[in-house]
């Protein structure tokens, strides 16, 4: 056994109040329960998010303010830059804003920093080139700019005002923007809006626009629709990883209606060029049209994504589309070969009784694939993991975190050690000098190893239920697509299936055959169930019980039920 399984016992009473109420099999009712769904209301809430259920955007933090002072440089005729990011929620979010300004009157620009030159977010030295290239009287910074007082305090000296559309943590005292739109910013009395991410709150910003153009009666305000733009708005919030809850869980169930049917040729393109065939959830946002987004950010400038989300030439967009796809390989590659190099260290010297953390790095790393990598590892040994790579000015890193373990309350102990550092618990970053690394490592042990400890260093398999296999039918499995997409705040649902067998010789699949294919049963039902990058790991055997994520596989239009396997232990 290589987790901890908790399995849900079930509250029968509560089950049949939501299977009465909502009417839903008894297992969805109970994935319900245990995602807290606890009452009628907030049950037909999230099993049906309608876009009438969105609150009022002027609700947020300083959106009146933000929006007035949007209106001015309309009327003005000012140049407003849409300053993004380069990963997907920082793309999309330019490019709602950048689209729905300039056909609604505004005169706009946009500008993506490069990630190697210019480092994160708005920097001193992104902001410089911004305002020289570009001469706005107005910026607009979206997915960054909540920290960047030292950036704003300068921009504002070049009379240029900036607005800052964000929802990352806001520092005591908070840049001088002109208005700092951020949930976060909300006080405990006032609505919350904490799990938007950019993207979403740049769908609540055009939406106020709208709104506010409305009542003041401008003509091309009237029947402008919004809802065109939700497919953006469901590619940043679900590869942002973000909460699926509430306002997100609307905006990704009506953005993926909205992707699906889309008419933008970039995204259309792709579409094809990550040979996606079928209906397109959160899995195909996640893993296949996320990371070609992410591509062109990780290792160069995130440009080609913006230029692709915008493209009005098919050719062009299939042009732009195949690039990111060629990056996604590179970005693959490279990541392939670092993990490669980092597992080889740890195989050799990885202590399971003394090492709390692994921190690995190398200047020769690209430091766009390192959180990658991290999360790689993280999953592999279960510590801790900070992967370090090579900057222009010194060394860059990220980490993933375990249960447990505040990742960024670690790195601020050792903030004299490090240029920067900073993120949440469970993900962080960090800057240092090279002749810096040999004390960190060693300090960051003992700070893991401090919190650690008196804890068992194993990750936790919240099951939602135990299921006989012949319970696990196509109809039950069917049911369950009703909490997609399934995500941060969402999880997707997992269940023990006890007392199997295989059927059946292990069968290898994959270019490296590295995944393994069995046949379980029961003795009256058989079924598929995937052990993904299975090579050198120890399968089912005798008589086991299996920890599993069901799914409905589609193959060349016929539908077959999988099982995903999570763990296995010997049935007792």
């Amino acid at each position: 056994m290589r987790s901890i399984w908790e399995i849900t016992e079930p509250d029968e009473t509560a089950v049949a109040d939501i299977v009465k109420s909502a009417h839903v099999p008894p297992l969805l009712a109970q994935c319900l329960l245990n995602r807290g769904f606890t009452e009628p209301n907030a049950v037909d809430d999230f099993l049906h998010p309608k876009l009438a259920r969105l609150s009022d955007p002027f609700l947020l933090p300083n959106m009146q303010t933000g929006v007035e002072r949007l209106f001015k440089a309309r009327d003005a005729g000012e140049r407003v830059v849409i300053f993004g990011d380069y990963d997907v929620d920082g793309v999309t979010s330019c490019t709602i804003l950048n689209e729905s300004l300039d056909a609604l009157g505004w005169q706009t620009a946009t500008y993506l920093p490069h990630r190697m030159d210019e480092g994160y977010g708005l920097s001193l030295e992104a902001a410089q080139k911004c305002l020289a290239e570009l001469k706005p009287k107005l910026l607009l910074a979206v997915d960054c700019g909540s920290t960047n007082i030292e950036s704003i305090d300068w921009i504002n000296a070049q009379n240029v005002d900036v607005l800052v559309l964000d929802h990352h943590q806001v520092p005591k005292p908070a840049p001088a923007a002109f208005a700092l739109i951020n949930p976060q910013l909300a006080s405990e009395d006032e609505p919350d809006f904490r799990e938007l991410c950019s993207a979403g709150l740049a769908f609540k910003l055009l939406h106020a626009i709208v709104k506010e153009g409305r009542a003041q009666g401008i003509v091309e305000m009237e029947s402008y629709d919004v809802r065109p733009f939700l497919d953006l708005v469901a590619l940043g919030t679900i590869a942002d990883l973000v909460p699926l809850v509430r306002e997100n869980r609307i905006l990704a169930v009506n953005g993926l209606k909205q992707l699906n049917a889309t008419n933008r040729l970039g995204l259309r393109a792709l579409i094809e060029a990550a040979r996606i065939q079928g209906a397109i959830g959160g899995f195909e946002v996640g893993f296949q049209l996320g990371p070609r987004l992410n591509a062109a950010g990780r290792l160069e400038s995130a440009t080609e994504a913006l230029d692709l989300l915008q493209a009005k030439n098919s050719d062009t967009a299939a042009e732009l589309a195949a690039k990111l796809d060629r990056r996604n390989r590179d970005r693959q590659l490279t990541e392939k070969e670092i993990t490669a190099q980092v597992l080889a260290v740890l195989r050799l010297q990885f202590d399971a009784e003394n090492d709390y953390s692994i921190v690995q790095g190398d200047a020769g790393w690209h430091p766009g694939v390192v959180g990658i990598v991290a999360s790689r590892v993280q999953k592999e040994f279960y510590r801790p993991t900070l992967i370090i790579g090579g900057g222009p000015d010194g060394l860059r890193g990220s980490g993933r975190s375990v249960q447990g373990f505040d990742l960024a309350a670690a790195l601020r102990e050792c903030k004299d050690l490090l240029e920067s550092g900073g993120g949440h618990a469970m993900a962080a970053g960090l800057s240092l000098q090279p002749d810096q690394l040999e004390a960190f490592t060693e300090r960051f042990q003992s700070i893991a190893k401090r919190e650690l400890k008196r804890r068992t260093l194993m990750p936790t398999l919240r099951l939602d239920a135990a299921v006989p296999l012949r319970e696990v039918s196509m109809g039950t499995v069917d049911a369950l697509q009703r909490l997609q997409p399934t995500g941060q705040g969402v999880s997707p649902v997992q269940i023990a299936v006890p007392q199997l067998e295989l059927n059946a010789p292990v069968r290898w699949m994959g270019k490296e055959k590295q995944h393994a294919k069995l046949l379980v049963t029961d003795g009256s039902v058989t079924t598929e169930a995937l052990c993904w990058n299975a090579k050198d790991k120890p399968l089912p055997e005798g008589r086991f019980d299996l920890a599993v994520e069901p799914s409905i596989n589609v193959w060349r239009g016929k539908r077959s039920l999988q099982l995903k396997v999570l763990d296995w232990r010997s049935a007792g």
